[in-house]
């Protein structure tokens, strides 16, 4: 049904008008303009003609089957024009007019009404209070935006209208055509959902490009992106990221997680590049409509000035692509073609006097060598330079067989070239860092494609076990699991722990240390201490009866003081864990994507670093380490400056076990193990803490 949207044979204007600067008019104004090549039925009761087009009352007296029906007429009359348009054969409808949902429930209750209308006719609805769309490659622009673009191979949806004026104004002062634009607005029916899977096969579009405020659905969504990665690059710009509501979260986990982790991990699940800005945005957009994808990460540098070349090699080793060793062949061709003064390592620099055909010679000499994947090209403006020359030069050199992104710095003096620039298809860039960061975003793309296919490990684990620890907590409202039964459901589910037992006196627990052995840990035992450690509440490396009697003894009296109506289950005495790394390993539940893992180094890491990662649930091996290796502190764990590694390994197992397990029993809103503690490399290592909090409203199963 988004043929009739994108391809209409005839486009009804239900409320045109004769007056310029109305909404109705521009409509109208802009399809002829565009030189659209099918029907135009303007509806207005009051015009016999409008722009020479005769005019009908309603657009059921055309006597023409309409495909899309544009309506910009008030609120209150949008119902009817939408009946009409059906009655008419409408099989899309777009409104532009404003004033439902985003003003009250009043507008609310009619968009409703509308979306249903349109639902049992079978008919596409985009909109209400959006600017429209074009298909530049159907001469189409059913909008009221000021800009027609030229053809090119980007689409773009946004569900902001401003946006989607100033992507147009951008591409314009760019020389860079667009495929389609699509204003979702209110998005009553049509989403980004639709438009990620119809674009994906859309043969004019190369590139997707989107403006997200909001996502409707989270798992719909995770599923359209799939669809549309694996075919194109799809790059988004997400907004309203700070916080998404007030959260109460009773975990490290939960409270480190916020919507723009949620949105972020979504996206890195599906393949989706992010944007961050919106010059971020069509910097990426252009690379990836202009250039090849590269086949790996080593990066050549060719510059006719010293210090900008260092700047774009600090950018790419920064953003972890490499500044590769040009082999000999490249080293020696360049010795022979460039002044001796120039640099023939990497970056190559053809000196500042460098004419056209020094580029050319240190391109053709990149291209060649295998060890590089991808180019960047960088111009400044001297005396002697010749930009509009050189931009044409580098562009005939590029053969496509690798990325070539160009920066050509500096403001009047250069303009000539980059006008070349555009004219050859060649992505231009003001600064270096921002060329070094589009093509990080091009090789990030292409590893993900080359990804191997996810496979997910089942553990063999006792199922049955957590269900019914589940289920009593459930039944009693303890929705907050002590450690104990925390501890007993990572047992059933084969995490490490050493062993515990819970006591309920002294005596109890005098008993229990001497079957655990000594040295062992004191806990307290209550659903109203979360920080145990903050209100004296942990007891370390206790080794003897006497220690154990007065630890419990203090124990309880200082949590009688600084807690007094805390409920006081016991203590859990615990066999002391072994030394080795820290880690915090968790789970929080998003409303709209679902079950988020997080790791991240223990202590200051956590709480004043917060370097910590997050992917969605179910996770495979592969994404495990990957979460691993994306923290800043990653190089602890491997081991640096003399210290020993620790096993990752048995990181990468540990969150693939709480993936099953919080797959497994959607009740679980929030856990945490922290720490949990690693061993050296085939050592041991162990979940020397953990908390899990429930949700007696999710299902079952």
């Amino acid at each position: 049904m988004l043929s009739a949207l994108f391809q209409p044979e005839s486009v009804a204007v239900i409320g045109a008008s004769r007056s310029p600067g109305k909404v109705g008019y521009e409509i109208l104004a802009n399809l002829i303009q565009a030189g659209y090549a099918g029907r135009l039925v303007p509806v207005n009761p009051s015009a016999d003609s409008i722009l020479d087009i005769p005019c009908f009352k309603r657009a059921t007296d055309a006597k023409v089957r309409v495909d899309l029906a544009m309506i910009a007429v008030p609120p209150a009359h949008v119902k009817a024009a939408t009946e009409d348009a059906i009655a008419a054969g409408a099989r899309a409808v777009c409104v532009i007019t404003a004033g439902f949902k985003e003003v009250n429930e009043a507008g609310a209750q009619l968009e409703s009404e509308i979306r249903d209308l349109c639902a049992r006719q079978g008919v596409r609805l985009l909109g209400p209070n959006c600017l429209g769309l074009i298909n530049t490659h159907h001469r189409m622009n059913a909008s009221f935006a000021k800009k027609m673009p030229a053809v090119g191979h980007i689409s773009v949806f946004s569900q902001s209208g401003a946006i989607c004026t100033a992507i147009l104004d951008w591409a314009a002062g760019r020389h860079l055509g667009l495929a389609k634009l699509i204003s979702m607005g209110n998005k009553a029916d049509l989403n980004e959902n639709d438009f990620l899977v119809g674009l994906s096969a859309d043969p004019d579009t190369r590139v997707i490009v989107g403006y997200l405020e909001s996502i409707l659905s989270g798992n719909d969504f995770l599923r359209a992106a799939e669809t549309a990665t694996a075919r194109k690059p799809v790059i988004v710009l997400k907004s309203g990221v700070t916080q998404a509501g007030a959260k109460a979260a009773s975990s490290h986990t939960g409270s480190l997680a916020g919507a723009d982790m949620a949105y972020g991990a979504a996206f890195g699940r599906s393949g989706i590049i992010r944007a961050d800005t919106f010059e971020a945005l069509f910097d990426y957009a252009t690379a990836f409509a202009m250039q090849p994808l590269p086949k790996g990460n080593r990066v050549a540098i060719v510059t006719n000035a010293g210090g900008p070349g260092i700047m774009a090699a600090d950018a790419v080793e920064q953003s972890g692509m490499t500044i590769t060793t040009l082999g000999h062949g490249a080293t020696t061709a360049l010795r022979e073609k460039l002044p001796a003064a120039a640099s023939v390592g990497n970056p190559i620099d053809v000196l500042g006097d460098a004419p056209p055909e020094r580029y050319v010679d240190a391109l053709v000499a990149a291209q060649s060598d295998k060890s590089v994947d991808a180019i960047v090209v960088i111009f400044t403006p001297q005396a002697m330079t010749r930009p509009a020359e050189t931009a044409r030069a580098i562009a005939a050199c590029a053969d496509g067989s690798k990325p070539i992104l160009v920066s050509f710095m500096g403001g009047q003096d250069v303009m000539p070239g980059r006008a070349e620039l555009v004219a050859a298809g060649l992505p231009d860039y003001p600064a270096p860092e921002r060329a070094v960061a589009a093509l990080k975003a091009m090789c990030d793309y292409a590893a993900w494609l080359r990804r191997p296919p996810r496979v997910l490990t089942r553990f063999l684990v006792n199922r049955r076990r957590v269900e019914r620890i589940v289920n009593r907590h459930v039944k009693t409202r303890q929705l907050q699991m002590g450690e104990a039964q925390a501890k007993a459901v990572l047992r059933a589910y084969r995490f490490p722990v050493a062993p515990g037992e819970m006591a309920v006196d002294v005596e109890q627990a005098l008993d229990a240390a001497d079957r655990i052995g000594f040295p062992v840990a004191m806990k307290i035992a209550s659903p109203d201490v979360v920080h145990k450690s903050d209100l004296g509440g942990v007891k370390l490396n206790l080794d003897s009866p006497e220690e154990v009697r007065d630890a419990f003894d203090l124990m309880m009296l200082r949590m009688r003081e600084r807690v007094p109506n805390a409920r006081l289950e016991g203590v859990y005495i615990e066999r002391m864990c072994p030394r080795g790394r820290e880690v915090i390993l968790g789970m929080t539940r998003d409303p709209q994507f679902g079950p988020m893992l997080m790791f991240g180094l223990g202590g200051i890491f956590v709480e004043v670093m917060k370097d910590v990662a997050f992917h969605l649930a179910p996770i495979t091996r592969e994404e495990a380490m990957q979460m691993l290796e994306s923290t800043r502190s990653f190089a602890l764990l491997k081991g640096v400056r003399g210290q020993s590694g620790v096993d990752v390994g048995a990181i990468a197992v540990a969150l693939q076990r709480i993936s099953q397990l919080v797959t497994d029993f959607p009740r679980i809103a929030e856990m945490d193990i922290n720490p949990f503690i690693v061993g050296p490399p085939g050592g041991e290592s162990v979940a020397a803490d953990a908390r899990i909090t429930l949700n007696p409203d999710a299902p079952a199963l």
